[in-house]
């Protein structure tokens, strides 16, 4: 017995059902377990235990304990919505046609841009709210709908002020080479210096993000401009990661796990040697269903290949205005399980222990172990592989 297990438990679960997940190969499950909490974290794991005392007892009564669940890449603040350009698309126009046109993202930085920060704040707790009922204890939020300082600083305040207001952990990345705005429009590489020159030291010294991504596509920035980006990142102590290989193979993800990047998120176009690099390093593929499935998208991103490879996978929602206006983490776990063919345990995996991996608080969060935080769901679910099961309807489930 640890010299944790000796002390009285501020709360102490019992008679629970336990998935602890902290393991590659299984759900580590454990039955008629317990769970003491001691300063918000986790502090026994085991069998119920009748000598153990706290303050405060909790009977799961034979539900299931599981990790709170982590949504490791969205972009919950903007203004406005993109209904129209999903209508353009079922009408046959392309998402390079309609970015083109003056669609696409820049439409979100133009509402973004208009909108004060109490209407952010208004539309970002309605989307932050759904995805709490599902049982999400932490969730990242990109910038990246500003393209100018102001704005940007303006979505990152918003993104914290939802974690302070909401109990969730939320995790601000700074997206400011998301796309060309129109001020910079036909002068690329002036825009990127005054993301490396201006923007990230303004972010870095005002501690509003931990990270910087980029969108590093045929239609947004290249591999030279996104290297830039990343040396700057990285002389300010933020660490990267990556929208990469969503609609052709930049050989980003490459490029990203040579900066020891968290993740490189979409990775449809995704070639072998960059999954090498990857699992060399560590970085992790966060995949997003929501995406593939709005787009319409045919091609898969190579599963099998990132399964033999070891490479850790994270599942997230993705939630946009133009490309996955998802609010339903169950939803893309079943999605993973559907149309990629992923098992309802690496689906289960890449929204817990895989997605805390991509945000780099694998240390913190996604397991049911001794000194993780005691982020915590019950689940009244006969089986974890329900929730990837079923979709439409939410289980019942309390946060702990």
């Amino acid at each position: 017995m640890s010299q944790l297990e000796t002390k009285p438990f501020d709360q102490l679960i019992i008679n629970a059902n336990i998935a602890t997940l902290a393991t590659n190969d299984d759900y580590g499950i454990i039955e008629n377990g317990s769970v003491g909490i001691i300063d918000g974290k986790i502090a026994y794991v085991g069998k119920v235990n009748k000598a153990h005392q706290a303050a405060k007892v909790i009977n799961a009564n034979g539900q299931w304990l599981l990790p709170g669940l982590i949504d490791c890449h969205t972009h919950l603040v903007y203004g406005g919505n993109r209904s129209n350009e999903f209508e353009m698309r079922l009408n046959g126009a392309s998402y390079e046609e309609i970015a083109k046109a003056g669609g696409g993202i820049l439409s979100s930085v133009k509402a973004t841009r208009a909108a004060t920060e109490q209407e952010l704040f208004d539309s970002a707790s309605k989307r932050l709210e759904a995805l709490i009922a599902e049982g999400v204890t932490t969730i990242e939020i990109k910038s990246g709908y500003g393209l100018d300082l102001e704005t940007e600083f303006k979505m990152l305040r918003v993104a914290k002020q939802l974690g302070e207001k909401y109990p969730v952990r939320i995790v601000p990345t700074f997206l400011g080479a998301h796309a060309l705005p129109p001020e910079y429009k036909d002068d690329s590489d002036s825009y990127i210096d005054l993301v490396c020159n201006e923007m990230i030291p303004a972010v870095a010294n005002e501690k509003l993000a931990n990270c910087v991504d980029v969108f590093c596509e045929n239609i947004g920035f290249s591999y030279e401009q996104t290297e830039k980006v990343f040396n700057a990142a990285t002389k300010h102590g933020l660490k990267v990661k990556l929208h990469a290989e969503q609609l052709s193979d930049q050989n980003g993800a490459g490029l990203v796990a040579d900066f020891d990047g968290l993740s490189a998120d979409h990775l449809e176009y995704l070639s072998q040697e960059s999954i090498d690099k990857m699992a060399h390093k560590g970085t992790v593929a966060t995949l997003l269903p929501g995406a593939y499935y709005f787009l319409r998208e045919t091609k898969l991103p190579p599963i099998q290949a990132l399964r033999e490879a070891s490479v850790p996978m994270a599942i997230a929602t993705d939630h946009n205005p133009g490309t996955s206006p998802c609010l339903s983490v169950l939803l893309m776990m079943n999605m993973a399980c559907t149309l990629f063919r992923m098992t309802p345990l690496e689906s289960l995996q890449g929204v817990t222990i895989n997605a805390a991996k991509a945000l780099g608080l694998d240390k913190e969060i996604g397991s049911v172990e001794v000194g993780k935080k005691a982020d915590l769901v019950l689940w009244d679910i006969e089986h974890p592989n329900q929730l990837s099961y079923q979709f439409g309807t939410t289980p019942k489930l309390t946060v702990i």
